[in-house]
């Protein structure tokens, strides 16, 4: 067990963080193509390339959930493609 013990709740935060850092990289999570045209990029900007791998990170650890819960017997729901996107991108 990962230690998500409230997953709705860590699956909602992870899908927050994955939409903020797509919404950095001009990706749409919808666009299968586009994801991995950005996964496969490196850019020489090292600011680009922290966005994409955070994002390549944040989608790996959603799979690894989704992996554990169906592991357990759960569902897990889709990655929503208009989840409410928090703070500026140049947060990141």
């Amino acid at each position: 067990m990962s230690g998500f013990e409230n997953y709705p709740r860590e699956l909602a935060d992870l899908d927050r963080e994955i939409h903020r850092y797509a919404a950095i990289c001009g990706v749409d999570l919808s666009q299968r193509h586009e994801v991995e045209r950005c996964l496969s990029e490196h850019h020489a900007n090292w600011s680009d390339d922290k966005a994409r791998e955070s994002l390549m990170g944040l989608l790996v650890l959603r799979i690894k959930v989704e992996t554990e819960m169906l592991e357990q017997g759960l569902l897990p729901p889709p990655l929503h493609e208009h989840a409410p996107v928090q703070g500026d991108a140049a947060d990141a």
